[in-house]
């Protein structure tokens, strides 16, 4: 009986990254949306300085989560 973290580690690269581009095409495309209507709240809008913060948080936010996948993804074949 094996774990499913010993059957992840048994996955082929090739599958973990096309799985892995699949995964972060939709994160980025999520967070886009998400990052975009909360652009809109009267808050953000109402000051450039928080707007500025606003969308360099947007901006940037999405490589956090991001970054777990990635190195998921360009890890070795087990020999």
């Amino acid at each position: 009986m094996s774990l499913p973290s010993q059957s992840a580690s048994n996955m082929p690269i090739r599958l973990r990254k096309l799985i892995g581009a699949v995964v972060l095409i939709t994160l980025v495309t999520l967070w886009a949306l998400v990052a975009m209507a909360l652009a809109q709240f009267p808050a953000i809008k109402a000051n450039r300085l928080i707007e500025t913060i606003y969308y360099v948080v947007a901006g940037l936010g999405w490589v956090l989560p991001a970054m777990p996948l990635i190195r998921w993804m360009s890890r070795a074949d087990p020999s």
